[in-house]
């Protein structure tokens, strides 16, 4: 397959992946509503506890990010190169100009987030500054100015949250069979298979919904090597920092965790290895985009 019918195809995919998100929500809800014996009841709960989430994830996800990251703005004195970078590749991008944060980190990683091109943070760590050649760190960057034109920052920071929401709904309908006063489901055979498939996928949501998030992450890694490479106009830039931050020994464990650990260029939190890192891994396989960029 061609680099570009795989990026067509990963853009279909991605789509029909959190459709899947709202279709688990919407079934727990039923399912929850079928229990309590008033399905309005069960969807209004999940409707009205899935939009304060993303709401407050829409204006405040990203600050809570950075926070978490320990990540400081980049002075302009200190670091005149990466903010340079920054405001030149966002002009090529015909995007505006990302806030820049640097994390105080040897190890090598960098990410992006906010809700949409207008309200976006480019974030690399002190290792990426330090320990990259200056081609390298620009397609970093580019990279990553990638994801914020792309939207991808607005798609994963919703995919979190939806993670979220359906680990919270699961748990709420679980704890209500449980601990609440037994009662008859009504409705018929139909009814009561449907309540029984809710509580199956009450315990497997919270799992599925995590795997639902580490497919999106990786296809929208390959697309933005791809659209930073291209930005860039030079994928070798982007394979040799990729293969600089595979050989790199040091995981990003202060300033990154399972909640984050999806946003940056590559996994920081590396702790697995082989096919269980295949399975659980926030990005594709690194070789394997490197191998891609190189034949670009």
């Amino acid at each position: 397959m061609m680099l570009y019918d795989h990026i067509s195809s990963n853009k279909r995919k991605s789509i029909l992946l959190i459709g899947l998100f709202f279709v688990i929500i919407g079934f727990l809800g039923y399912a929850l509503g079928v229990y309590l014996g008033n399905v309005l009841i069960g969807f209004s709960l999940a409707i009205i506890i899935s939009v304060i989430m993303i709401v407050i994830s829409f204006y405040s996800g990203d600050r809570m990010i950075l926070s978490m990251s320990h990540a400081v703005p980049a002075d302009k004195k200190k670091y005149p190169h990466l903010v340079n970078s920054v405001e030149g590749l966002a002009i090529a991008a015909g995007i505006p100009t990302p806030k820049i944060y640097v994390i105080d980190d040897s190890a090598i990683n960098a990410f992006a987030t906010g809700r949409d091109p207008k309200h976006a943070a480019v974030t690399v760590t002190t290792g990426a500054i330090g320990r990259l050649k200056r081609d390298e760190l620009e397609a970093v960057i580019a990279h990553e100015i990638a994801h914020v034109r792309n939207y991808d920052i607005r798609l994963m920071m919703l995919v979190v949250v939806l993670v979220g929401i359906i680990a919270l709904l699961s748990d709420l309908f679980l704890r209500s069979f449980i601990y609440g006063k037994k009662k008859e489901v009504k409705g018929g055979a139909v009814v009561a298979v449907i309540f029984l498939l809710g509580i199956i996928l009450a315990i497997l949501s919270p799992l599925i919904a995590q795997f639902i998030k580490l497919a999106v992450s990786r296809k929208r890694e390959f697309l933005a090597d791809a659209d930073g490479a291209l930005l860039y106009r030079n994928p070798k830039s982007l394979a040799n920092a990729l293969k600089a931050i595979r050989d790199d020994k040091e995981p990003l464990v202060e300033a990154a965790n399972k909640a984050t650990a999806h946003l940056f260029i590559e996994n920081p939190l590396r702790t697995f290895k082989g096919k269980v890192n295949g399975l659980f891994s926030t990005h594709p396989d690194i070789n394997e985009r490197i191998r891609i960029l190189e034949s670009m």
